[in-house]
């Protein structure tokens, strides 16, 4: 369950295939007149690529993240040399005048928001000028989330894009450097969404869930309660996890058809659930959903696209020190 120079080339190399890969392309695109008619190139300039704009910008927190890490591999200079051409203020700005637009208010709300906070967060970690360019659009998106979670009254559970808790998680890190109100505020809701739930049931799979609703939970509030408060939680929320239930969040999801991108997302629920369970401490089901998944990272773009982020979470993973 650790990384590798092998691994880290291996999902370089896919993610360099594909974050300037303009087509296939869904677009997440409202159109308030025929101007708006635009290819993915000319409407986002920056993440035009990865078959969707999120998968576009967590692609690229997969590059940087690896570039870091091994700075020696021959795919470092192509990722540098290739974010120079990619994060140039021009582009930038066209894609903050993007995220402005009325009709973008739910733009990638809250998932995508979250990756282009956390994309940030790791361009901060280069000696480049990216992270500084990158910024606005962060800054942005941190507003779009605070005046969001002022009017969610619910959180959302479902285990794709929308879930709160997984963005949520994501963004923490970001606000914990560069916005304390955020941070606040996450912590704040995260509480009153959450911390009065016990006896988890766990309903899931769902057939095209990519993240497991309960450990999504699980692991935000481990992040925003104090380890005093956090372990009486967690106890009461899975009351029976020593007896190893709920079973279903032991057993790693089957992927019964790794061309069908919604059918995909199954291999990407057992790769947030190997990340959950090994910074929550539980190691065998961690290494589990890690073993079950990690072969099918590469290999048809349906989940080439985007898998190897999911995986990265996973393998560079802390468990806690304190469990």
């Amino acid at each position: 369950m650790e990384m590798t120079l092998e691994i880290a080339r291996r999902f370089a190399q896919a993610a360099l295939g594909h974050v300037a890969r303009e087509y296939p392309n869904k677009l997440d695109h409202v159109m308030a007149g025929d101007g708006d008619a635009q290819t993915p190139r000319q409407l986002h300039p920056c993440f035009f690529g990865s078959y969707d704009w999120h998968s576009c910008v967590h692609g690229w927190w997969t590059l940087l993240t690896l570039r870091r890490l091994y700075p020696d591999m021959p795919e470092a200079a192509a990722i540098a040399e290739l974010a120079d051409a990619t994060f140039t203020e021009e582009k930038l700005l066209v894609e903050l005048a993007y995220a402005r637009r009325p009709e973008s208010k739910g733009f990638e709300r809250p998932y995508g928001w979250a990756w282009l906070l956390y994309l940030h967060l790791e361009a901060a970690r280069h000696e480049a000028p990216w992270a500084d360019r990158i910024e606005p659009l962060a800054r942005h998106f941190a507003t779009m989330f605070k005046s969001y979670l002022s009017v969610l009254t619910y959180p959302i559970r479902t285990g794709t894009h929308f879930n709160s808790a997984f963005a949520l998680t994501l963004s923490l890190e970001w606000a914990s450097a560069y916005d304390d109100d955020l941070g606040n505020l996450i912590r704040s809701t995260s509480k009153r969404w959450f911390k009065g739930d016990w006896g988890c049931q766990a309903w899931e799979p769902g057939g095209d869930e990519f993240l497991s609703p309960s450990l999504s939970e699980a692991l935000l509030m481990k992040r925003v309660m104090t380890p005093e408060d956090f372990r009486p939680w967690f106890s009461a929320f899975f009351p029976r996890l020593e007896w190893a239930e709920p079973a279903t969040l032991f057993t790693p999801a089957r992927v019964s058809d790794r061309s069908d991108g919604k059918i995909a997302h199954l291999d990407g629920l057992c790769l947030s659930r190997a990340w959950a369970w090994r910074e929550l401490g539980f190691q065998e089901p961690a290494l589990c959903h890690l073993d079950a998944a990690l072969p099918h990272v590469t290999g048809d773009y349906m989940g080439e696209h985007w898998l190897a982020s999911f995986a990265l979470l996973a393998l560079l993973a802390a468990p806690p020190s304190d469990r």
